[in-house]
């Protein structure tokens, strides 16, 4: 039996019918600074084609956009894409999608992926299966990074406890992991080997 099960799509709908921008993503000094410090600690290179997971409104995928060459950009509340693809109409190279992961995983490979704030809304069951995905999605040479807030997530476990679940997930054969804690929030980079 599921002890965690994932947070259900609608609970996200809600929230954005309630409010375009719950998490006050483009206005808020914390998301800011975490948006910078995040972009800060990417692998210091130009990406051929990424992948953010929960884009949210797109406040993030904004600047992270002049950064790769393709962008793909999912999160499960169409609301949200709306506001996202607005937001960033006009960015070459940038798309957006309606899926939940893992189950709706895309299609491709990629040489960043990013989870900001999204994995903990999963179960464990889930998050393990992402970062096995996620893992075979990913460019030889390649980086994962994720985000996550250290305090109470308002889904099913803590950020710590998805990270841990994540690198569970991904295995023994991490090339290269970086965690930093920044008070209110941890990073984790995981950059793999280019022979893989």
């Amino acid at each position: 039996m599921e002890l965690n099960p994932s947070v259900p799509v609608a609970y996200f709908d809600e929230l954005y019918a309630k409010d375009p921008d719950p998490w006050d993503f483009a206005s808020s000094d914390y998301e800011a600074a975490k948006y910078a410090d995040t972009l800060a600690n990417l692998p210091d290179r130009r990406f051929v084609s990424a992948l953010e997971v929960g884009c949210s409104i797109g406040v993030l995928t904004q600047s992270l956009a002049e950064r790769c060459d393709r962008l793909l950009a999912i999160d499960v509340a169409e609301a949200a894409l709306t506001a996202a693809r607005d937001r960033c109409a006009g960015l070459a190279g940038v798309t957006f999608e309606k899926r939940r992961i893992p189950e709706a995983w895309p299609d491709g490979k990629f040489d960043l992926i990013l989870f900001s704030e999204v994995l903990y809304y999963l179960s464990k069951a889930e998050i393990r299966d992402t970062a096995r995905i996620a893992r075979h999605s990913l460019i030889p040479g390649g980086a994962v990074v994720l985000v996550h807030w250290s305090g109470d997530t308002g889904g099913t476990i803590t950020g710590d406890q998805a990270l841990d679940c994540f690198l569970d997930g991904w295995g023994s054969d991490l090339t290269a992991k970086t965690v930093l804690a920044r008070g209110c929030y941890m990073l984790a980079v995981i950059e793999t080997d280019l022979k893989q």
